[in-house]
C-alpha cells in the first residue's frame, strides 16, 4: 500500500495557515469542484479547523477551474464585503486569476493558499505575497515503479510507504521557481532526478 497523507493534510495546512495570519478576519474559500473525494477532504479539513478558529468564512464557492468565473467571483466579494483577509483554495489551477481580480480591483492581495504550480509560485514571489502552497506530490505515480523494480530483484519494501507531502513556504518558494518550465508544470513533481528531465516535461 502505497499512498501520501491525503486531502485532509492540504485543506489542515492551508486552513492553519490563515488562522495564524489572517487572525479574525474575512476568509474567501474558493472550490474547484464539488463531489470529487480528494477535494471534498481537503475542504472537510479547512472547514472543522475554520469552525474553531475566529475567522469569518464569508464565502464558499466552486468555480470549476474556471479563471473569468474566478474572477468574477472575486470581485462580487470584494464589493459586498469591502476586504478579503484571506483566500483558502482547494486547487491551485486559479489562484493567479485570484490574486489578478484583487490587482484589477485595486485592493491589497490578502495571505493566499494556492499550490506549487509554477505560475502561482511566480506570482508570489514577483507581488511580495504572504501566502503557503501545500503540495499533492506526484510521487504516488512513480513509486509502485519503485516499488516493484525492489521487489523483482529481492530487496524490501514498506508493507505500508506514506509518500512525503511537503508543502512550499515563504521561506522556501524561491527555491521552487522553474523560469524554463510551463506554468501549470508542479515544482514538487518528484521528477528531478528522472533521466531526460526537465525536457520531456516542457
Amino acid at each position: 500500500m502505497r499512498h501520501p497523507i491525503g486531502g485532509f493534510a492540504f485543506g489542515a495546512d492551508g486552513a492553519e495557515f490563515l488562522e495564524e495570519v489572517a487572525s479574525g478576519g474575512k476568509v474567501l474559500a474558493l472550490r474547484l469542484l464539488p463531489g470529487v473525494d480528494v477535494l471534498e477532504q481537503r475542504w472537510a479539513a479547512a472547514s472543522e479547523i475554520f469552525a474553531d478558529s475566529g475567522l469569518d468564512v464569508v464565502g464558499v464557492e466552486c468555480t470549476d477551474g474556471d479563471a473569468a468565473r474566478t474572477k468574477a467571483v472575486v470581485d462580487d466579494y470584494l464589493q459586498r464585503e469591502g476586504r478579503i483577509d484571506g483566500v483558502w483554495m482547494d486547487a491551485g489551477a486559479t489562484a493567479v486569476a485570484a490574486v489578478e481580480a484583487f490587482q484589477d480591483a485595486g485592493a491589497p492581495i490578502p495571505p493566499f493558499v494556492g499550490e506549487d504550480q509554477q505560475d502561482f509560485l511566480r506570482t508570489w514571489v514577483a507581488e511580495g505575497m504572504t501566502a503557503i502552497a501545500p503540495t499533492y506530490p506526484t510521487f504516488q505515480w512513480r513509486t509502485p515503479v519503485i516499488a516493484a523494480l525492489r521487489v523483482l530483484a529481492g530487496e524490501p519494501v514498506p508493507r505500508e510507504w506514506v509518500l512525503p507531502q511537503p508543502e512550499v513556504t515563504g521561506a522556501d518558494v524561491a527555491d521552487f521557481i522553474r523560469d524554463d518550465m510551463p506554468p501549470l508544470h508542479y515544482a514538487m513533481c518528484g521528477c528531478e532526478s528522472m533521466p531526460g528531465y526537465p525536457g520531456p516535461w516542457k
